[in-house]
């Protein structure tokens, strides 16, 4: 009897060790395995045989200790280590690994699923999915751009999708404004060569509101009208040290002199108020002369950026040049730049804007730029947009920033107006080696755009990357996280499986509630310790030949006895 115990104590050692040696070979078999978590076997004592039950202290005995013969090991626990593994850089976009807790969600044929393996693909309907065709799970993102919290949906990464246009809130300009340079004390004054009518009167200010645009001609030549109806006449002037984009005016049956008149002042974007309607210095605007003369008289505004040069090919009626015979009498001065830069109506359409500034006045400490923001863009053939002014203290810090809202018209498209503020607060109002110099900074809106790319943060939320610059949320990976990971059951393909001990899984984004965070580019290895593993296999193996070699000595053992038998 006590052999046959042996016997079975020693085999149930060994087939211990078989199990134990299959659990290593398993762990190093996975030891490159993406997310692979090793596997851990745990031994207790099988029931022991009682000999005695021992007794207690007596007047003449001082008791016994129980005598038992254990009757071997038994499997108590197969667990799984949940520690982290190594992140391995690798570049791709779609390959994620978690730091710290937690489980990707995953959704394939057989339901949901949770891994630790993050080396992603996206299948051809643009999805997140694992090497085995299991969609990647997360929230959505709602129409306002936030994250959808109330399902769980399979992640998709919209390529080709097209944005619409962001409009244009905010423009920052920077730059210097020399404050001791030259105050401007006069605009631009031309004036054309003399003009009369049909009867060869000379235009005056009264008569250009009802003579008509296609009865002008010039006085050295009263028999030629310079425009007929339906003549298209554009106007491509010259202000500052740029040519203007031009302007075109169609010639009407009823299109008056007075008409043309406007026409010249809006095209050159000539402002004749401030943003509170009192006159800017210098009377600007474009009239007939007061005098009598038949002459057009161009008054600009201030500042050298403003200066006005209408040349012989800057009328054309129809693609022929009308030389009107412009003569500058009077050269705008003051110190001053300008800039130019693009903003975006709700459309999307981009819109050129050009901003000139110009020293208005100084006092003992403080030095005041007015700045003019104009654009050919607007609907209405006016390119002014408005001004306002700069003031500066005797250091450059800016002590006034009046009028910086702007407004662009844009009726003649299906875009709504286009309001917009500049931010000026970064320019200095100081000295620098190339004088007054302003640049554009940032600006706020977009154009359309499609989507190209994607990114993903620690907090698992995708954005994606449009060709226009814009970054916009697309969907947001979730962790799922249980009370007890080591109550999760394998089904292969790195995944597992909710077990009858594992409570519920607990959805969070990563970051929250317990949960670890995303690595982009990289995915995680096996924890599975090498070293270790290969030291354990030698104490499996040692234990093993030793309940070996027990069985053998048991078996000599019986051979004795049998052979007493004879």
């Amino acid at each position: 009897m006590g052999l046959t115990t042996t016997l079975n104590t020693a085999q149930g050692g060994m087939q211990l060790s078989q199990t134990a040696i299959d659990v290593i070979g398993n762990n190093l078999a996975n030891s490159d395995t993406n997310g692979f978590k090793a596997a851990q076997i745990l031994f207790s004592t099988q029931l022991s045989q009682t000999l005695s039950i021992g007794a207690p202290p007596t007047a003449t005995s001082g008791g016994t200790n129980p005598m038992q013969i254990g009757l071997g090991a038994k499997t108590a626990a197969l667990t799984t280590d949940f520690g982290q593994g190594a992140l391995l850089a690798t570049g791709g976009t779609s390959d994620l690994a978690i730091q710290g807790p937690g489980f990707f969600v995953v959704e394939g044929s057989n339901g949901q699923a949770y891994t630790r393996a993050g080396n992603f693909l996206l299948n051809e309907q643009s999805q997140l999915v694992n090497t085995q065709g299991a969609r990647v799970l997360g929230y959505d993102i709602d129409a306002a751009g936030n994250v959808d919290t109330g399902t769980l949906v399979p992640l998709e990464i919209p390529f080709g999708t097209v944005s619409s246009g962001n409009p244009t809130t905010t423009v920052s300009i920077t730059g210097t404004l020399l404050g001791t340079g030259d105050v401007a004390t006069q605009g631009t004054i031309l004036n054309s060569a003399p003009l009369v009518d049909g009867a060869a009167a000379l235009i005056t200010a009264a008569s250009a509101g009802t003579t008509l645009l296609s009865d002008l001609r010039l006085q050295s030549d009263p028999a030629t009208p310079l425009f007929a109806v339906n003549d298209e006449i554009t106007f491509a002037p010259t202000k500052g040290t740029q040519t203007l984009s031009g302007t075109s005016l169609t010639v009407q049956a009823g299109t008056t002199v007075q008409e043309y008149l406007d026409f010249i002042n809006e095209s050159l974007g000539i402002q004749e108020t401030d943003a509170g309607g009192a006159p800017l210095a210098g009377s600007p605007g474009v009239t007939m002369d007061a005098g009598g003369s038949g002459q057009i008289v161009v008054t600009g505004n201030y500042g050298t950026v403003n200066d006005v040069t209408i040349g012989g090919g800057a009328i054309q009626n129809n693609g022929t040049p009308v030389d009107l015979s412009f003569t500058k009498l009077q050269t705008a001065d003051g110190e001053g730049t300008s800039t130019s830069f693009i903003v975006y109506d709700s459309l999307g359409t981009p819109i050129t804007v050009r901003m000139h500034a110009y020293l208005e006045s100084t006092s003992a400490n403080s030095a005041t730029f007015r700045y003019l923001v104009e654009s050919s863009d607007d609907s209405d053939l006016d390119i002014a947009v408005g001004n306002g002014t700069l003031t500066f203290d005797s250091v450059g810090g800016i002590t006034a920033n009046n009028d910086n809202t702007f407004v662009i018209d844009r009726a003649a498209t299906a875009a709504s107006p286009l309001q917009f503020d500049i931010d000026l607060s970064t320019i200095f109002g100081g000295v620098s080696d190339s004088g007054s110099e302003l640049q554009f900074a940032s600006q706020d809106g977009t154009p359309p755009g499609t989507l190209t790319d994607f990114v993903i943060d620690e907090q698992g939320l995708i954005r994606g990357v449009f060709d226009n610059g814009l970054i916009t949320p697309v969907g947001q990976i979730v962790l799922s996280t249980f009370a007890n990971s080591s109550g999760l059951i394998h089904t292969g393909d790195n995944l597992f499986v909710v077990g009858v001990n594992s409570g519920v899984p607990r959805i969070s984004i990563p970051g929250s509630l317990g949960s670890g965070t995303i690595q982009t580019g990289a995915i995680e290895k096996s924890n599975v310790e090498i070293g270790e593993e290969l030291i354990e296999l030698i104490n499996v193996s040692a234990v093993y030949r030793g309940n070996a070699r027990v069985i053998s000595t048991a078996q000599q053992m019986i051979d004795e006895l049998l052979i007493l038998g004879r």
